[in-house]
């Protein structure tokens, strides 16, 4: 039987817009409705999809998520830990991978797998064969050194995931994790992404590329202008139509245009 682990209750959130976001935007409101009234649940061990455009609210509902943004109203419960009342406890439970994560150039990646393990005091046994384990998954030893002002972008992203996980979460969530890789590293990435899910972790992915819902996830919400307009199995979402004439039909019953 399944068990939820991630309950996800009418969420919302807004931003005020300057008059010059006004202006990039086109829009008449002062307030974006980012997040709208969003509800839905993860199970364990399995992957669940967040898809829709840029500016659907996926990275806005991931960043409520990890507690990095308050909400204005609802909650969600995150293996048992309400992001609202108990935030620390919530962030001990996932890790959170998103192209927002800057790392200090100055820094090497041994250092910087140091440093998020004290973060999460990971006890010093476990963080050497963590250490060992995702350094040799990833090819990181070579470049264990390396300032990461002299990575290449791959190997920055590789070095993003492995400190994202350095405590071995419950819960994985990522924004858009193969954004802007070459095929190789988007492969890897992938890979990982499936061994997550074999070794009974939840992950949480939000993206825009339909090719990879189809291929990685059990279930999939589609997110338009922050609210969720359909969620299920493919099966149930898509009924006999691919994802992408689903989302597209859906896009236009909105009333938006291509």
């Amino acid at each position: 039987m399944s068990e939820t682990i991630l309950e996800v209750q009418d969420l919302c959130k807004h931003f005020r817009l300057s008059a010059r976001q006004q202006k990039l935007t086109h829009s008449p409101d002062r307030v974006k409705k980012a997040v709208d009234h969003l509800s839905f649940t993860a199970q364990r061990g399995e992957m669940f999809g967040l898809l829709g455009p840029n500016g659907a609210g996926k990275t806005t509902t991931l960043r409520m998520l990890a507690t990095l943004l308050e909400p204005d109203s609802g909650d969600a419960i995150v293996a048992g830990a309400s992001i609202r009342t108990q935030p620390e406890q919530v962030r001990s439970r996932i890790g959170f991978l998103t192209s927002e994560l800057k790392l200090e150039e100055c820094f090497t990646p041994n250092f910087l797998f140091d440093f998020f393990a004290d973060l999460h005091q990971v006890p010093d046994q476990i963080r050497a064969r963590r250490k060992e384990e995702l350094f040799t998954r990833f090819d990181i030893h070579k470049f264990a050194e390396v300032k990461v002002a002299n990575l290449s972008t791959g190997m920055k992203q590789k070095l993003s995931l492995v400190i994202s996980i350095v405590h071995d979460p419950e819960i994985v969530i990522f924004d858009e994790p193969t954004n802007g890789l070459d095929v190789i590293t988007a492969r890897v990435v992938t890979n990982f992404l499936k061994d997550l899910r074999a070794q009974g972790k939840t992950v949480i992915l939000s993206t825009h590329i339909f090719s990879l819902v189809e291929s990685l996830c059990d279930r999939v919400g589609i997110l338009i202008d922050g609210a969720m307009v359909r969620c299920g199995t493919l099966e149930d979402v898509c009924q006999g139509r691919t994802l992408e004439d689903t989302f597209f039909a859906l896009y236009e019953e909105r009333g938006n245009t291509l």
